[in-house]
């Protein structure tokens, strides 16, 4: 299944035969201290700059109806984001109450963001567009 759009993530993770947690790591836009004027011009215009992780949140499917459950839940975090990476991993919560796997998947996934190796994670903008990253 070829995931165009937020809504095909959340019918391919129901569809699975082994129940599903996603895994979402919302990222901030921002340019370094020492960018030059194009680079804070560019980034002003919404291109360029740097990812970092700034909030962790795990999910059934069942717990999403839409993009916009999400947006709304991270509003009420006050944090400002502008790409949401997401990765998914078979649910273990009814098994282990205290799931350390989820917490390594996020560190994983957080370690991809800060170091731009994002190319296995899905990526979707504030819109719940799919974000595709080309070379710098």
């Amino acid at each position: 299944m070829d995931i165009t759009c937020f809504d095909d993530l959340l019918q391919a993770a129901r569809l699975q035969p082994e129940p599903q947690r996603l895994l979402f790591v919302f990222a901030a836009s921002s340019v370094p201290d020492d960018a030059t004027p194009e680079q804070k011009a560019s980034h002003a215009r919404g291109e360029g700059g740097e990812l970092t992780p700034i909030l962790c949140v795990d999910k059934t499917p069942g717990e999403l109806q839409a993009f916009e459950t999400l947006v709304e839940e991270s509003r009420h975090t006050g944090q400002d984001w502008q790409v949401v990476f997401v990765g998914a991993m078979a649910d273990q919560s009814a098994y282990l109450p205290d799931n350390k796997d989820v917490d390594q998947a996020f560190q994983r996934m957080t370690q991809m963001v800060k170091y731009g190796t994002i190319g296995s994670l899905l990526a979707f903008d504030r819109d719940g567009e799919p974000i595709m990253f080309g070379a710098a």
